[in-house]
């Protein structure tokens, strides 16, 4: 995708640089706060209409996101579609410094609707793809279709090349490389920098 969508969307959040353990568990140098991502939404409406019609194509039934923004962002976009939205909330286990340790879990309401059926899960951006590996999960264990993953922004590789490995499609509006470290190789450790954990329940 262009550099310009990317700096379009880079200028609806705010960016801060440091050393951030990531929900995921890896570690990097950049965080956004996608907070204020969805405070104006005539500006992020180009985006939404951008994913929609990307994910139109997959004969989707809904469309599912994990709280707080993927959830947002699912409804917005299923709207577009005039399809079923739906969303999933963090579990988050004990931080033991394994990857992925966060679980999403369906509100009861949803598991039977949504079993049986093609669902596009989204989030505002992607990078390791915990959240939406997460809800990937717990739609499976509700006997619903994940066929396709969605993000306004897509930061480096790990959490596309997830889905690739399952085959599920990943459809992105922007994409912007992005450095990430598992723990043991990161180098801001290694220089001492203090550990900010963004993603610890608030």
């Amino acid at each position: 995708m262009s550099e310009t969508k990317v700096a379009a969307f880079l200028d609806l959040v705010a960016g801060r640089r440091g050393h951030f353990r990531l929900e995921s568990g890896h570690h990097s140098k950049l965080w956004l706060d996608l907070d204020p991502l969805f405070a104006e939404p005539r500006r992020i409406e180009p985006f939404v209409a951008t994913l929609a019609s990307l994910l139109r194509p997959y004969d989707i039934a809904g469309v599912c996101g994990p709280l707080l923004g993927g959830a947002f962002l699912a409804q917005l976009v299923a709207h577009a579609l005039a399809l079923e939205f739906y969303f999933t909330e963090r579990v988050m286990l004990s931080q033991n410094g394994e990857l992925y340790q966060a679980r999403y879990r369906l509100a009861p309401a949803f598991t039977a609707r949504i079993r049986g059926k093609r669902i596009a899960m989204v989030d505002d951006v992607m990078s390791a793809g915990s959240a939406l590996r997460g809800t990937y999960a717990e739609l499976q264990a509700h006997d619903a279709v994940p066929v396709v993953a969605g993000a306004l922004l897509v930061f480096g590789s790990t959490g596309a090349d997830f889905f690739a490995h399952c085959g599920v499609a990943v459809e992105a509006v922007a994409r912007e490389e992005y450095e990430m470290w598992l723990p043991a190789d990161c180098p801001l450790c290694v220089e001492g920098q203090p550990l900010e954990n963004v993603a610890a329940p608030t």
